[in-house]
C-alpha cells in the first residue's frame, strides 16, 4: 500500500510541477486540463496535434463570444 501511495503522491508532485512550467508559459490551462492533456499524451496522443486542437478551440471559443461574430453568422 506504502508504494501505491508513493506513487500517488509523485505524480501529484509532478503535475503540481507541469501546472507551475505551464502558468510560467502562459498557457491558460488549469490543473484538471493540464492532467486531462497528460493523460492523453501518456495513452499515445500527439502532443502536438493535441495543442493544435487546443489552440483551434481557443480561436473558435474567442470567435464565438466576440461581439463581431455575431454580425457575421447573421444574428
Amino acid at each position: 500500500m506504502s508504494r501505491e501511495v508513493d506513487r500517488h503522491a509523485s505524480a501529484e508532485q509532478t503535475l503540481d510541477i507541469l501546472h507551475e512550467i505551464s502558468q510560467l508559459l502562459n498557457t491558460q490551462l488549469d490543473k484538471e486540463t493540464l492532467a486531462t492533456c497528460v493523460n492523453m499524451i501518456e495513452s499515445g496522443v500527439n502532443p502536438e496535434a493535441l495543442a493544435a486542437v487546443i489552440q483551434e478551440l481557443r480561436r473558435e471559443s474567442a470567435g464565438a463570444t466576440s461581439p463581431s461574430s455575431h454580425t457575421a453568422n447573421g444574428r
